[in-house]
């Protein structure tokens, strides 16, 4: 008999108690529901979907670190000579 000890299970009686049950699938974890230690089903939560976040503005970045300068871009110079 060998089962996964990382994930959380639950037999038949213990499925009368939902605030485990649920506090597990808020938490994002699959839950193995048991019988006489078979697994029988598991109740995965629902996905959400995360919203992308927001990426830096690089060009206020650029001129805060380097300010007024321009840097000559030395790829494209390079690649002339290949």
């Amino acid at each position: 008999m060998c089962h996964n000890v990382t994930m959380p299970s639950v037999n038949l009686r213990q499925l009368r108690d939902t605030r485990r049950l649920k506090a597990w699938l808020r938490a994002g974890s699959t839950v193995e529901l048991r019988e006489r230690d078979r697994v029988i089903a598991r109740i995965v939560p629902e996905k959400t979907e995360e919203t992308p976040g927001e990426w830096p503005d690089f060009e206020a970045r650029a001129r805060e670190i380097l300010g007024d300068r321009i840097l000559p871009n030395v790829v494209l110079e390079d690649r002339g000579r290949y």
